[in-house]
């Protein structure tokens, strides 16, 4: 086991004449949430979709416990995208028979222990859900394998404060301790109570990376507080559902 999960180096992606990421370099050790902070546009989502495989990168190179992302790293990579994707006729049981059929390390227990504790019914069709509600089920899914890496893409985003506190407690609780959570959003001051590391992405480049108390020793500033500083000129915080 490496003592770096996740390795990127000279990272690139262009689309077209765009580039989305430029040379990033960027090493995340296990145990760690990690929270990927940026504006809209920053190129939050494409480093997400390379680490999981979903998009090559240009140029440069990217290891997940050693190995280039793709079919070998399927079984240690846990994704939570920003969009719903499972299909209205299904039942919630159908979601959870898709992930332990699908995924080696699916804890089905875990999962219907948290499906109670959200009184979400097994026999209930995902399409009378709520948005709020869907996007529990969608993580508490994630949530529930033994993954080394959790890939999670905005997933506050959309949702009331009762709920974001949920996912949050959720996040802290359920994932697993030799692994690391990289939670992209721009929702700084939500997420800060459950991060170890900020990550700060501006047009493609890694700007910030350090430990959130040495962050706060260093500037007696939050993280959130530090992000708007660095980032008021830009103009451009926002959703993430158009981001690169």
């Amino acid at each position: 086991m490496s003592e770096i999960l996740v390795e990127c180096r000279a990272l690139r992606r262009s689309f077209g004449s765009v580039q989305a990421l430029r040379g990033v370099d960027l090493k995340l050790e296990p145990g760690k949430i990690v929270g990927l902070l940026g504006p809209n546009g920053s190129g939050k989502t494409t480093l997400i979709k390379i680490l999981n495989g979903l998009l090559q990168p240009s140029s440069g190179e990217v290891r997940i416990d050693g190995r280039a992302p793709g079919v070998d790293t399927k079984e240690l990579v846990s994704y939570l995208p920003d969009r719903e994707y499972f299909p209205d006729w299904m039942r919630v049981s159908d979601a959870l028979d898709f992930f332990q059929d699908f995924y080696a390390d699916f804890d089905r227990a875990r999962a219907e222990e948290m499906c109670r504790a959200l009184e979400l019914e097994q026999g209930r069709s995902i399409k009378t859900l709520s948005k709020g509600m869907r996007e529990k089920l969608q993580l508490l899914l994630v949530m529930s394998r033994q993954a080394r890496l959790y890939l999670l893409d905005e997933p506050i985003a959309g949702v009331d404060p009762a709920a974001r506190d949920y996912i949050l407690h959720t996040i802290l609780t359920n994932y697993n301790p030799q692994g690391t959570v990289l939670i992209s959003t721009h929702l700084i001051s939500d997420v800060e109570q459950v991060l170890d590391e900020a990550v700060f992405l501006r047009e493609g480049e890694v700007v910030l990376h350090e430990a959130v108390d040495s962050i706060r020793e260093r500037t007696g500033q939050s993280v959130d507080s530090l992000f708007r500083e660095m980032f008021r000129t830009g103009g451009r915080e926002g959703g993430e559902r158009n981001d690169r």
